[in-house]
């Protein structure tokens, strides 16, 4: 198969590496990484075994990579007014697009872009980050849950879906798209927003008492606002003790959000934040804590570059 990698960061490089390992045709479309990872090839650092790609289809725009059977979107969603110019010219009759990206409302942008028909979305439960240019570092777990935006051929996700599971990369399909995506919500709200905010790793955020409960309370929050959104069927109270138990496992992990504010970077506020925010409200349904989060964290959009360290 031939894809595609639109947003190459650490989510991109990881999955696109594992995909062109397993025998696919892949592109990356690269920005700052284009001169190491041509110069050099692409080195994965991971905890199922490390591996090196000497040579890799890297390209600065898209128009050099043609029309593809497949688009895998890893970009931050901060910069979706890019996406149309991004991937308008790698789509033939066939081609499908999968988004992997945070939060909510991506699905229903790339519909209205280019047909809710190819439109494929999905979460990825990833611990990685980006190392020096031309390196991916896989901290834990990597499995992905993909669905239709618009039913219309389950066939498709089945493809899809074999493409990353016989490449080494867990892949399941849902009916139910929406729950899964409030899912992933319901550990982004609370890690990414307080890691960020608090500039302290999960684990540093999971040791104090009084964080571990707010941690809670703010899941409990966003699950009761999903369960709230016509989900075919609820999301269960129990489902945020097996997101700590989860997360107690993978030691000292930064979410993107902390790496990208310590960085100065632009936060993804908008789609992980604001839109279930909107969507709460629209069910009549409150989430102060998660709009205190999110208020806090606008407020510092000017925090300037820090190094942190970890004790």
């Amino acid at each position: 198969m031939k894809i595609a990698i639109v947003g190459s960061g650490a989510l991109g490089l990881y999955y696109g590496a594992l995909l062109q390992r397993g025998g696919h045709e892949v592109h990356f479309l690269l920005r700052s990484d284009y001169d190491a990872i041509m110069g050099n090839g692409l080195t994965v650092h991971s905890i199922n075994g490390d591996f090196y790609l000497p040579s890799v289809l890297g390209h600065k725009t898209s128009d050099t990579i043609g029309v593809v059977d497949l688009v895998v979107v890893g970009l931050k969603t901060f910069a979706n007014n890019y996406l149309y110019n991004l991937i308008n010219l790698l789509i033939g009759e066939d081609t499908q697009i999968l988004t992997l990206q945070n939060g909510l409302g991506n699905e229903e942008l790339l519909a209205e872009l280019f047909g809710s028909r190819r439109v494929l979305g999905g979460v990825a439960f990833l611990c990685s980050n980006r190392g020096e240019p031309g390196h991916v570092h896989h901290l834990g777990a990597g499995r992905i849950i993909i669905g239709e935006y618009q039913r219309f051929d389950n066939m498709r996700l089945e493809r899809v879906a074999s493409v990353f599971n016989s490449s080494g990369v867990e892949c399941n399909i849902t009916d139910d798209l929406k729950k899964a995506r409030w899912e992933k919500l319901v550990w982004n709200i609370p890690f990414n927003g307080l890691c960020a905010l608090l500039q302290q790793t999960v684990d540093q955020l999971l040791m104090a008492p009084g964080c571990r409960k707010l941690v809670r309370d703010l899941m409990i929050e966003v699950i009761t606002a999903a369960n709230a959104q016509h989900l075919n069927e609820a999301i269960s109270e129990h489902y945020a003790d097996s997101m700590l138990e989860f997360t107690d496992g993978m030691g000292v992990y930064k979410p993107s959000m902390q790496i990208d504010r310590e960085e100065g970077r632009e936060l993804e506020t908008q789609a992980i934040f604001r839109v279930p925010l909107e969507y709460g409200r629209q069910q009549m349904v409150s989430m102060p804590r998660t709009e205190m989060l999110v208020v806090l964290l606008e407020q510092g959009k000017s925090y300037s570059k820090i190094s942190v360290g970890i004790n």
